[in-house]
């Protein structure tokens, strides 16, 4: 039997040849994949953006600065790393994101390890500040990278592997940073660029193309600034403040935890001990916080968090990291402290859904930021009443966030209601 011709509209298309490679590269970039491999990159930043705290009492000590200076060194990085995030975000949904999840530990890792070289405090404070543009790059896209809210239930399990990863890194962090000077001296610091120059090619192959994701017809442009204002001024706001108050508290902690070890006569490593229990717990926070986000009503889970988390910040800092009470006080504080981030993430990129690197940049980043500018206040506290009374003075104020959480409405598990429907009724019209 002779079939008829067919007629050009009805002819085979190209279209139907290239479904296949298309098929493989959505399995091959599986959500869970590619949340192990944007934790490892993870890990790897934030492992040199915990090098300076540790580190602080020695660089004191060489260029002779007060608390309230060196305070200032840890919170030019954080601004630095933090404030930036919301337009990296934006370049990333808009342009793609492997290039900024690549070059961004690239950066931070090249600088912070150059810090050994600094002659002057405005020299130290520079090449911190380009350290921390480049972790600023980074956290968005890989946020969005994990927790792939258009993957529907799990994202709050993506994103707490995305920062377990991130918080092995801080944590083992302090520990590479004073074995590295302890042995070559701050000098020598520079052998901790080889890492991630080594690594970094793998992480390129390990993520989709950024330019296959702009490329996409369906992919939907980022939200409007008049959409992201009008949330910010309703659930985001809340959200945001949230990650502000808490980011303060941890960050004091950070900060002024080696030198409340050190003047009370505790040694350097004794200091990094400390960074690093507490820095493990956070890892173990990540992971509780990202499981029970995607099955409890995260308002009460959130509000929980922040209450506990000041009562086990107070006693760590009061009793000290000297005996086993006080290092439980330091894991509890922060595993309670962490466990409020994967939450709030996902519960930012659910209000943003197009716009999911927007949305971390602005409860990681800008609230990271503003959290951070509050270590100068108590910086400047403790040069007058003492390291340790300026930090317990400094760990109440976590019961702004408390407030905040009480305010969401409720959300439970997977794609929470809170997060659809104060979406839809803050972008309506736009």
């Amino acid at each position: 039997m002779v079939r008829p011709p067919l007629d050009k509209a009805s002819e085979p298309t190209s279209v139907h040849v290239a479904s296949p490679p298309a098929d493989f590269a959505v399995k091959r970039n599986s959500p869970m994949r590619l949340a192990l491999v944007i934790a490892a990159a993870h890990g790897l930043n934030d492992a040199y953006a915990s090098f300076v705290p540790p580190l602080l009492p020695r660089i004191m000590n060489d260029m002779g600065l007060s608390i309230a200076l060196a305070a200032t060194l840890a919170v030019a990085f954080s601004i630095a790393s933090a404030l930036p995030q919301p337009l990296f975000g934006y370049l990333a949904d808009r342009h793609g994101r492997r290039f900024f999840a690549v070059v961004g530990p690239v950066v931070t890792g090249v600088f912070i390890a150059s810090i050994g070289w600094a002659s002057t405090f405005w020299s130290l404070v520079l090449l911190l500040t380009m350290a921390g543009i480049g972790s600023a790059a980074f956290h968005p896209p890989g946020a969005s990278y994990a927790v792939r809210v258009g993957e529907g239930k799990g994202s709050g399990t993506r994103y707490s592997i995305f920062a377990f990863g991130g918080s092995v890194g801080f944590a083992l962090g302090p520990l590479i940073a004073v074995g590295l000077v302890q042995t070559r001296g701050m000098d020598g610091l520079w052998v901790a660029m080889i890492p991630v120059l080594a690594i970094a090619p793998l992480v390129y192959l390990g993520l989709p193309s950024g330019r296959h994701e702009t490329r996409l017809a369906s992919r939907p442009p980022p939200p409007h600034p008049r959409v992201v204002l009008r949330l910010l001024v309703g659930p985001l706001g809340l959200i945001f403040g949230i990650s502000a108050t808490m980011a303060f508290v941890q960050r004091t902690f950070l900060t002024m935890e080696p030198i409340i070890v050190s003047q009370s006569g505790g040694s350097e490593t004794l200091g990094a001990v400390a960074l690093t229990l507490y820095l493990s717990a956070q890892a173990v926070g990540t992971v509780a916080g990202g499981l029970l986000a995607d099955k409890v009503d995260r308002r009460l889970l959130l509000a929980h968090l922040c209450f506990w988390a000041i009562p086990a910040h107070l006693l760590a800092v009061w009793i000290g990291p000297d005996g086993w009470w006080g290092l439980t006080a330091v894991m509890f504080a922060g595993l309670l402290g962490m466990a409020t981030l994967p939450p709030v993430v996902v519960m930012a990129q659910e209000l943003l859904p197009t716009g999911t690197a927007v949305g971390s940049g602005i409860v990681m980043g800008l609230a990271w930021a503003v959290g951070a500018l509050g270590v100068l206040v108590t910086g400047a506290l403790a040069d007058v009443i003492g390291p340790q009374g300026a930090t317990l003075a400094s760990m109440p104020v976590a019961l702004l966030a408390v407030g905040f959480a009480l305010r969401l409405a409720p959300s439970k598990g997977g794609r929470g209601d809170n997060g659809r429907d104060s979406a839809s009724a803050f972008a309506g019209g736009d």
